[in-house]
């Protein structure tokens, strides 16, 4: 099946199958892929070298994820999001590929790949179902990548392996109800306690994964909170914690349902009354977290934008087919002018994305902040673009787009909150035309 189909990552399935479970699979299923490449270079095979797969592994990657949306992920995204149930099994299916940890460094169970793989999951999941995908988002970079940057090594060693394998679920906190953009306001705390714990107080708002069902938390959380008093500047006013299901004080405040789209991708409130932290449990030093936050938002942003190229693909390829197939006035519908234009300029700003997206990525150092210009930029530019094209999907199909069996309606309504979450398009052009303040010479 899925595995058979991606030999170049993984080599025979009952290899992957003996291989990939555990905490272990990233840096497993890596290891092969590198035996792989190196087996194909000998055989003179072509190398990968372009820009969306920039290496062996990176083709290798791409086949992988091709493979399991096929086979796995594909057959249930139509009935999961009808129902608004996160797909646990599909998950940790996942982790079992090694998908989950794909930037974790293998000792800590990932794959140690680069933002360009990021990416290239990133798209190929959302390409079907980018519910699944934004969960998988939430965990991979937003909990782990979030956790192996930023973590000591112990931290690192006690909580990613388990997130690695999918044996946990993993999300972050950063938004309140009252403060989205506006994250350095937050209102959720924590106090230092004389010992060295902290406790912590407040609640968290639009948290993916905070939630496995109407009623179960998820596992384990990266939670941002206010350290600093009212006189702190409010950069060195913010720490980050870990935090975990079955701590007391730490609850669901509601799941939240009947959201627009993105409806297979649990979003919850949290609560936080008097959670008591060890001293352990704080990420970085007190009121370093800022500079965490802003690296992880660029990898955030990149990896939205791959979503957005993901949604466009799949549409543009429904629609294309479809206008050859479909006939009025006995000619197929890409015979007419205006479905000419919907497909070619979806084609158009399609390549133009992708290939900003993989620009980006390739640039991308995880363990650095300072590429907001393109990161922000990227995600401006192709979260509206996967909106458009689905739109011209709809357009082209007529009542059938309108309907769920064809998967652009959909994607459509996804696609929407890839102009809000991880920083609405607004922060976008503030975050840009600042960066761009002193540039005179355009690249």
């Amino acid at each position: 099946g899925t595995l058979a189909m991606s030999a170049v990552w993984t080599g025979r399935l009952s290899g992957v199958a003996r291989h990939a479970r555990g905490p272990r699979a990233g840096a497993a299923l890596l290891a092969r892929a590198r035996s792989s490449a190196a087996a194909s270079a000998a055989d003179d095979e072509p190398p990968a070298g372009s820009l969306f797969a920039p290496t062996a592994e990176h083709a290798a990657l791409r086949s992988l994820c091709a493979a399991f949306v096929r086979e796995e992920v594909e057959p249930q995204a139509l009935v999961h999001n009808r129902e608004e149930r996160f797909n646990q099994p599909l998950f940790r299916r996942a982790g079992e590929l090694g998908l989950l940890g794909v930037t974790v460094p293998p000792e800590y169970g990932g794959a140690g790949m680069d933002a360009a793989a990021a990416t290239i999951v990133h798209e190929e999941l959302s390409a079907s179902d980018p519910a699944f995908c934004l969960s998988y988002l939430a965990h991979s970079q937003l909990f782990a990548n979030n956790l192996a940057r930023n973590g000591t090594a112990e931290q690192c060693e006690a909580w990613l392996p388990a997130a690695c394998s999918g044996e946990a679920v993993g999300g972050m906190g950063m938004s309140e109800p009252d403060h989205g953009t506006d994250v350095l306001g937050m209102r959720t705390s924590a106090l230092r306690l004389a010992d060295g714990s902290w406790k912590l107080n407040g609640g968290k708002m639009w948290i993916t994964n905070g939630a496995v069902s109407d009623t179960e938390l998820g596992d384990r959380f990266l939670v941002y909170a206010r350290t600093g008093g009212p006189t702190e500047r409010p950069s060195r006013a913010v720490s980050l914690f870990y935090v975990e299901k079955g701590m007391p004080g730490f609850s669901l405040g509601q799941r939240l349902k009947d959201k627009c789209g993105m409806r297979a991708s649990p979003t919850a409130e949290l609560v936080f009354e008097d959670v008591l932290l060890p001293a352990q449990h704080l990420i970085g030093e007190p009121g370093g977290a800022t500079v965490c936050m802003m690296r992880n938002l660029e990898i955030e942003r990149v990896v939205l934008a791959a979503m957005g190229v993901g949604i466009a693909r799949r549409c543009l390829e429904v629609m294309n087919t479809y206008a050859s197939e479909r006939k009025a006035f006995g000619q197929p519908l890409r015979e007419f002018g205006q479905i000419q234009r919907h497909i070619s300029e979806s084609y158009a700003e399609y390549m133009a994305g992708k290939t900003y997206l993989y620009q980006t990525a390739a640039g991308l150092d995880l363990g650095k902040a300072g590429n907001r210009l393109d990161t922000d930029g990227v995600k401006l530019y192709c979260t509206t673009m996967a909106k458009n094209v689905a739109d011209r999907a709809i357009q082209v199909l007529g009542g059938y787009g309108y309907m769920g069996e064809y998967a652009v309606e959909r994607l459509w309504r996804d696609s929407k909150l890839l102009e809000i979450g991880g920083g609405t398009l607004e922060s976008h052009h503030k975050n840009m035309v600042r960066e761009l303040r002193d540039t005179r010479d355009m690249p």
